[in-house]
This record gives C-alpha cells, sequence and structure tokens, in this order.
C-alpha cells in the first residue's frame, strides 16, 4: 500500500484487494478509523488513466462513512455494469480516488453551477443523475448538465431540477 495514500484511500484498498482476492469482506480491524458521521461517498478506480469502475450515493445509506466507502468500493470493483469485474492482475495498477459529499443545494440557474467546484444532481419526476465536479473532460455547465441528463434518462426539452454539491476528494 502506498505510504501516502488517504485514509478514505486505504480504506477503499484494503477492501477491493480484500474482495478481488477472496471475495470477502475484509477484516474490519485491519481498516482505519475515519469520520464520525454519515455521508454519501463515490469510489473511483483508474488504471492506465482510464475510468475502471466508479459507484456511490447520493445520499447517506450506511450507518457511518466507513461503511459507506467499504460498500461502495465493492461495488466499484465488481458491479459497475460498464466494466468487468476487477482482476487480481489489476490491483497493483489501480488508482482509487474518494469523493464525499456534502449535502446538495438546490439552484434557480445554470449560472450558479461552475463544474470545477460543484458536482450536480439533476432530477425530472422519479429520474436523476450526477455528476461528480472536477472531472477532465468536462469543462463548460452544459456539457456538464448535458451528461448528468444522458446519465439520468432525461431527453432535450424535458424540464429538470438542478442541485449543486461540493466534494472533498481523497487520494
Amino acid at each position: 500500500m502506498k505510504e501516502t495514500q488517504s485514509i478514505p484511500v486505504q480504506i477503499a484498498r484494503i477492501t477491493i484487494e480484500s474482495w478481488v482476492l477472496s471475495h470477502a469482506m475484509p477484516d474490519v480491524a485491519r481498516l482505519p478509523q475515519f469520520g464520525t458521521g454519515r455521508a454519501a461517498c463515490f469510489v473511483s478506480l483508474h488504471r492506465n488513466a482510464q475510468l475502471r469502475g466508479c459507484i456511490g450515493t447520493i445520499a447517506p445509506t450506511m450507518e457511518s462513512v466507513r461503511s459507506e466507502i467499504i460498500r461502495n468500493a465493492v461495488s466499484a470493483c465488481s458491479e459497475d455494469p460498464r466494466f468487468d469485474p476487477v482482476s487480481p492482475e489489476e490491483l497493483s495498477g489501480l488508482d482509487i480516488s474518494v469523493d464525499i459529499l456534502e449535502p446538495g443545494e438546490p439552484v434557480s440557474s445554470a449560472a450558479e453551477l461552475d463544474p470545477s467546484r460543484y458536482g450536480v444532481i439533476v432530477r425530472s419526476g422519479g429520474k436523476r443523475g450526477l455528476l461528480l465536479p472536477d472531472l477532465e473532460g468536462v469543462d463548460t455547465v452544459e456539457d456538464q448538465l448535458a451528461i448528468a441528463c444522458r446519465k439520468a434518462g432525461i431527453v432535450k426539452g424535458e424540464r429538470f431540477d438542478i442541485e449543486r454539491f461540493t466534494v472533498t476528494r481523497y487520494h
């Protein structure tokens, strides 16, 4: 394990290695403590600078942020429908980041957004999509909203509500 990794990334890495190598959750006693409350989070995996998995939650679903990281780490390495599960051979080359989300706040217009600072959640009826902030290749509010709407299944011309949120990103 890289010594310079943050605690959230250490939790995610130990979890992913345990899951990929033995299909078992890690021994929680081996995991460092992190945080005292609940929070939504995303665990993102990259290999050779390419996305390899990314799963997260819009709102907290677990009893602690550490449990949220553990759950989303397993999902990111084994359940992202865009990718095959991570193989043991890939483990050493994985770059992992963990985004801890602050609660969203409604915005009245796209002028209140900044894709380098804020993530977005779009909602229309029961459809919703989320896009994290400060993603490579997402430079404009229009790009950010278009991608989030596409993820939600919101079609062009359909009315939708927007929330913005900030994250703390750990490497």
